[in-house]
């Protein structure tokens, strides 16, 4: 067996399959709470209670008329046909034309106004889910493959869209024509009513065997239709990667098991469910059998006239219709509440909260202290250990350390991505965890070593930062981030529009777009992760003679590993398994001869 694949953030994303059997259906989990997720589905279709009224309005016309068409066919049959009485036949027919016609107009109104519903309600509930992903913690999003969220928002919603376009319809429909049917049969003749509803029986035992085993399967189908869409996605992002380490045959190895699992739990979804229409078809003819043979030998005897007996031939094939309609919407029904289950356990998922004592920070001074602060990932292993420190306003820190030793993680912290597990951070004197996320975070300016563009121009990419920001404003921040130059190179300048993958300009150049993104926010301190990585020197000493201006009067928090942007810094923290092993200047940190001067020396922290 062949060892997992990963991602470039080190994180296990996929493993090659071992070979199994894959004719027999796997087991899989059953809906967990249909009930519940029924009810609140029920709540976003109460919001259109009026129209949904008129729906049920209309329903009701449709289902009585469509009960009334049969009857009186058979009452032409006695009257016009058996007792000759023609001279009724044309008013007779005249009437039942009516009858069809208003019955198709009900059904149209119902349908036009349920499908008004239906998008209405699903657009609410997708707002409602973007939403509230919009409100979740970065840890959630560290857990998830972003594929797999898309297929929430896009296959499952569109799901619960086909149902309701139909299936709430065809149940009312289904339930009401059912009864209404029964009803006129046992009324029209008792005796051939019960022999006719021996056949019910037979069909609730299919049902209930049929039923029992396709709502695990269609949730595994919805379950496993979103996995490869997370698959597929992080593999399309990460093509490089894969391409680099030469693992085509490997991703192509766990589509292929994905791919198989989902045809796997869509093919005996669809098995089962499509043994309903076969077993009633069968008992529609066992019906029908029943109804002409009994039928005929009860008009013999004058039991009954042959108007009841095609009465009954139309009710029969009414009778079973809607049995075979709940029994199939059932299953859709089914497929559905999978995946409105699937939506709503995201909208269940705790959201990123604001203290209930939080107020908002109008402007940050640049006090930043950490009092013994912890935090861990995960419990067992600390990231953060008793981090002390006070960076009084306008001081820019740099911190230098090894891979993994919590550098990024202590800036997270600061920008309140993270809660500390123990200890305490103070801005300006004051509880961070007292002041809200949003008025925090609006005070920062962020770069982060992997840039991140949104699809639209050069110029609203920049403008990203303050959105109320003019166009000279932008380009005077593109200046300052030295990306003016190269911005007018491309085919519309600042109209250009970029792609999201950032093809079309180099990561350097991304880089300069996203530095010149926090410039024109003008934030009051600045976090910059690796912000200058992939920059070449000549044009990361003008960044950085840039990024002085910006700094000017601004506490600025630096993760870098060149020396001219190290030792320009008012403060160095060297960050080692999670704790500040060393402080002080470049000249104090050589003298001390600890660790940071190994790294200087070793060229680990590079001179250019």
């Amino acid at each position: 067996m062949q060892g997992p694949i990963r991602n470039p953030s080190g994180q296990q994303s996929a493993r090659i399959p071992s070979r199994h059997h894959h004719g027999a259906p796997r087991q899989k989990p059953k809906i967990n709470n249909m009930k519940q997720t029924l009810k609140r589905l029920w709540n976003y279709l109460f919001a259109k209670k009026t129209l949904f009224f008129l729906v049920l309005i209309m329903v009701v016309v449709s289902s009585a008329l469509s009960l009334l068409g049969p009857y009186l066919l058979g009452v032409t049959v006695d009257r016009m046909i058996v007792d000759f009485r023609t001279s009724e036949l044309a008013l007779m027919l005249l009437f039942l034309g009516g009858i069809f016609i208003a019955e198709s107009g009900s059904v149209w109104l119902q349908n036009y106004w349920m499908i008004t519903i239906a998008q209405e309600t699903v657009k609410t509930m997708r707002n409602d889910l973007f939403h509230h992903i919009q409100k979740l913690p970065l840890s959630f999003f560290q857990k998830r493959q972003s594929g797999e969220l898309m297929s929430r928002l896009t296959n499952d919603m569109e799901n619960v869209s086909r149902t309701l376009n139909s299936s709430v319809i065809q149940l009312a429909t289904s339930v009401l024509t059912l009864a209404g049917t029964v009803a006129i049969m046992l009324w029209l003749s008792p005796l051939l009513t019960l022999l006719t509803l021996t056949i019910v029986p037979l069909m609730f035992w299919g049902m209930k065997w049929i039923t029992s085993r396709t709502g695990r399967y269609f949730k595994a189908q919805q379950q496993d239709l979103g996995e490869i869409n997370g698959f597929v996605e992080e593999t399309l992002s990460g093509h490089q990667i894969v391409k680099a380490f030469s693992q085509e045959e490997r991703v192509i190895a766990v589509f292929h098991e994905k791919n198989e699992r989902l045809r796997n739990s869509g093919y005996w979804a669809q098995t089962y469910s499509g043994f309903i229409p076969k077993l009633m078809n069968s008992l529609n003819n066992l019906s029908f059998t029943i109804i002409v043979g009994l039928g005929a030998v009860l008009a013999i005897n004058e039991m009954i006239s042959i108007g009841i007996i095609v009465t009954f031939v139309t009710y029969a094939r009414q009778f079973t219709r809607p049995l075979n309609d709940l029994a199939n919407q059932y299953n859709v029904v089914l497929s559905a509440v999978a995946g409105a289950e699937r939506v709503f356990e995201i909208m269940d998922e705790e959201p990123e909260r604001d203290n209930p004592a939080a107020k908002d920070m109008v402007r940050f001074h640049g006090l930043v202290e950490f009092q013994a602060v912890d935090f861990a990932y995960q419990q067992e292993e600390r990231t953060l250990s008793d981090i002390n420190f006070r960076v009084e306003p306008g001081q820019t820190i740099a911190l230098v350390g090894p891979t993994g030793a919590g550098k990024t993680t202590l800036v997270s912290l600061l920008a309140q991505f993270y809660q500390p597990g123990n200890g305490n951070i103070l801005l300006d004197g004051q509880d961070a965890s007292k002041i809200t996320k949003a008025s925090l975070r609006s005070n920062m300016g962020i770069v982060l070593q992997d840039s991140f563009l949104f699809e639209t121009t050069v110029r609203e990419n920049i403008r990203y930062g303050r959105l109320n920001a003019t166009d000279e404003e932008v380009v005077q921040a593109a200046k300052a981030a030295n990306a003016d130059d190269f911005i007018r190179k491309l085919p519309k300048g600042y109209d250009t529009v970029l792609h999201a993958d950032g093809s079309g300009i180099s990561h350097g150049q991304r880089q300069l777009l996203s530095i010149a993104r926090v410039m024109v926010a003008d934030p009051s301190m600045l976090i910059l992760d690796e912000a200058t990585s992939s920059i070449d020197t000549i044009t990361e000493m003008k960044i950085n003679e840039a990024f002085r201006e910006l700094i000017k009067e601004k506490t600025s928090f630096i993760i870098a590993h060149r020396l001219n942007t190290v030792q320009n810094a008012d403060m160095i923290f060297v960050i080692q398994s999670g704790s500040i092993t060393e402080r002080g200047t470049h000249e104090e940190l050589l003298k001390q001869n600890g660790y940071y001067a190994s790294l200087v020396q070793t060229g680990s922290i590079k001179e250019n």
